[in-house]
């Protein structure tokens, strides 16, 4: 009984994706009226409307500032966020204690209250209307969930790895190198994959600080076939939307055996 309970809500959270792909093959004036997921009328006009994109921007220039977006935020914060874990969860420095619970307690801090000074900053430097706002900050270690995550990951590894590293000569960054950072890769591949799901399903700080067409994302490109004064363009919303689904689908069931143990391993339920 509760496997099939399980099944049935598993089925009740996959309806909206089968309604989804179902519309995006229907012609616009059956996507409404049909409400049946196969549809009484197959087309692949959308997928081709959509590929070309609107205001002269083909939807795979979308698809390709979000990819890269996306990876250069990966990046930085396996790299920032894993030393940041490793010094927290493996070195001895003055304040140490208080400063690990200063970085926690920025996870409780809402979004919103950093938004308009954090704007300010930047329009300060010049970096609105550009990605930098959206990839620097990733290298700074800016993300305390990562970072608690790795730690919590780090602290489970037996410390006498360490002391065998420094009899062999290893210092602090070889130790990080050649021992927590291969035995950390479940923590890791978290980390990616939260970072690559998060950056590509951002819609309001890529709004906030993107203002040129040129460099919207996926979240942005997809708003464009939006228009409150005139016709709506759902079909090829839809068909864009399936397509933009594929990359986070993809990376995450590639990824599933590590993201479980990650989850599983550093007490994060």
């Amino acid at each position: 009984m509760i496997h099939l309970a399980i099944f049935g809500l598993g089925i009740a959270m996959l309806y909206p994706i089968a309604w989804l792909f179902s519309s995006s093959l229907k012609p616009s004036y059956l996507i409404f009226s049909d409400q049946r997921l196969w549809p009484a009328e197959f087309t692949i006009q959308n997928y081709i409307d959509g590929w070309r994109g609107v205001v002269r921007q083909g939807f795979h220039t979308f698809l390709l500032n979000s990819t890269f977006v996306s990876l250069m935020a990966v990046a930085g914060n396996v790299v920032s966020c894993s030393l940041t874990a490793y010094a927290f969860g493996r070195m001895n420095f003055r304040m140490k204690k208080p400063l690990f619970a200063l970085m926690l307690a920025t996870i409780m801090l809402p979004h919103h209250v950093s938004m308009i000074p954090q704007y300010i900053l930047f329009q300060n430097l010049g970096w609105v209307d550009s990605y930098l706002p959206l990839i620097i900050p990733k290298w700074l270690a800016t993300e305390a969930f990562f970072i608690f995550l790795m730690v919590q990951f780090i602290r489970g590894l037996p410390k006498d790895l360490d002391e065998s590293a420094r009899i062999d000569g290893c210092g602090p960054f070889q130790i990080y190198w050649k021992i927590i950072l291969p035995l950390s890769l479940p923590a890791i591949i978290t980390t990616a994959l939260f970072s690559f799901v998060w950056t590509w399903d951002d819609f309001f700080t890529q709004l906030l600080y993107i203002n040129s067409v040129k460099l919207y994302t996926v979240p942005l490109g997809l708003r464009l076939f939006l228009d409150s004064t005139a016709d709506s363009a759902w079909g090829p919303l839809f068909a864009m939307s399936i397509l933009a689904l594929l990359p986070s689908l993809i990376i995450f069931f590639s990824m599933q055996k590590y993201f479980v143990e990650g989850i599983s391993t550093t007490g994060l339920k």
